[in-house]
């Protein structure tokens, strides 16, 4: 075994496959409430969670102690044999709090997991439901459901997908409702929803109705477009049209759900019940791999009428101890009140971007819900023209933010998997206000220095 010296840089002997190779990450040795630390004691205020993941911060002990609690008990046991009692009591408490008709939970390992699940699902539905022709899927441009094969054919950025083209699944993409850019003069935003639903219905008839087992979108779209929010009646609408030609509806509320955008489940927000959801990230706020597919009944008790088995499943899900922390966490976000925090300090977070940076000639749009906020950057406010994407103007403002002291997830290929640049912010559901305006100035600093 190498032993490395404390003044060493780890990539010099570091036999980790990194994100990537051209980057020296820091190591982080500690987490303290919202911010990371690390080795050479610099703290960071980790004002996008990661991934949207940290939403209790770092160092939470309730949400530690229940893990370790579990594994003194039970460390794991294959699902192939058995269940466990934190499986059994999260799948209780989510289903306790899920909108109505949810009624079954089918834990994994995180969110590319989830959609797997959920599209391998909506398949065995319809063959067991004797309808075997429909096998074809519908998402959205500029989404982002996972990074395994099937989550990446339903994902719609083509950054993303490009090199991996010979492999993907044949889904169809339809535009996303994407009002900052898609929205015509003079269109109400209610209009344009209904217009950006339709596309829907549009791509149904054309697949024909009876080959369509699905439709997948986020309710909040996250990583590709940041925090594009649905304008008013359009989930109500796509919800209406799955109805009319029987196609279930699928949503991805890996990144914007357990409270992320100021509700348990974001689809709350749009009054619309999911066949099938898929939920991670928050679930276990980075202190476990967890995540989990949940469905109606009617779906359940169709493969449990036929063959009562679904043909799919990893070693690790249902884990005890990740749903033991799963637990912990749900439990601390209904029980500390974090979710009517969300929505105050979301709207605080809000009020301070508008105020530092409605009028900045390089920002175009300023969206989102409770703790998850999108800043999409443009060359030009008049026009909304993109920078160029050779500026690699997010990748900067990512490393300016970050020797700043601020964990930010900027992005390019806002607009079409290539051009547009955008931030998103997504901090703990526990930061201060007095954060926020930290949070704000090194935004601030980061952004001046790169535009």
């Amino acid at each position: 075994m190498q032993n490395r010296t404390p003044d060493q840089d780890p990539a010099e002997m570091s036999h980790i496959f990194p994100r990537h190779s051209k980057l020296n990450a820091p190591v982080a040795v500690s987490g303290d409430g919202c911010y990371l630390i690390d080795k050479s004691g610099k703290r960071y205020l980790d004002g996008s969670g990661g991934a949207a993941v940290s939403c209790l911060g770092h160092g939470d002990r309730v949400v530690i102690d229940a893990i370790k609690a579990q594994l003194d008990t039970l460390a794991f046991a294959h699902t192939g044999f058995f269940t466990s009692e934190p499986a059994e009591e999260l799948a209780d408490l989510l289903i306790e709090h899920a909108p109505a008709g949810l009624d079954r939970v089918y834990l994994v390992s995180g969110g590319s997991e989830a959609a797997e699940a959920a599209i391998k699902l909506a398949r065995q539905y319809f063959v067991e439901k004797g309808e075997p022709e429909r096998g074809k899927l519908i998402a959205r441009k500029q989404s982002y459901h996972g990074n395994t094969i099937g989550a990446l054919s339903a994902g719609g950025n083509e950054w993303r997908r490009s090199q991996f083209g010979p492999l993907l699944l044949d889904v169809s993409h339809i535009d996303p409702c994407y009002e900052y850019r898609l929205r015509e003069e003079g269109e109400s935003l209610e209009d344009y929803g209904q217009r950006a639903a339709q596309a829907l219905e549009d791509e149904i008839l054309r697949l024909g109705p009876d080959t369509v087992m699905a439709f997948m979108a986020e309710p909040v779209v996250g990583a590709t477009a940041g925090a594009l929010v649905p304008a008013p009646g359009y989930f109500e609408r796509i919800r209406a049209i799955c109805d009319q030609y029987g196609v279930l509806l699928i949503l991805d509320e890996v990144m914007c759900g357990m409270g992320r955008t100021g509700s348990l489940f974001a689809c709350e927000q749009d009054g619309v019940v999911p066949d099938i959801v898929c939920i991670a990230k928050g679930l276990g706020a980075g202190y476990q791999p967890i995540g989990a597919m949940l469905c109606t009944a009617e779906i359940y008790e169709t493969i449990a009428q036929g063959t009562g088995f679904f043909q799919h499943g990893h070693t690790y899900v249902g884990h005890p101890a990740a749903a033991a922390g799963g637990l912990a966490v749900v439990t601390a976000l209904l029980e500390r009140n974090l979710i009517p925090r969300v929505q105050t300090k979301g709207e605080t977070l809000h009020e301070r971007l508008v105020e530092r940076f409605g009028q900045h000639p390089h920002v175009g749009d300023i969206r989102g819900r409770g703790l998850f906020r999108g800043i999409e950057l443009v060359r030009d406010r008049e026009s909304k023209a993109p920078f160029d994407p050779s500026q690699g103007i997010a990748g900067q403002i990512k490393k300016a933010a970050f020797e700043a002291g601020l964990i930010c997830y900027p992005m390019s290929g806002t607009i079409d998997g290539r051009r547009g640049d955008h931030i998103l912010l997504a901090p703990p559901f526990i930061i201060e206000d007095a954060q926020i305006d930290e949070l704000i100035d090194k935004l601030d600093t980061a952004i001046a220095s790169v535009l």
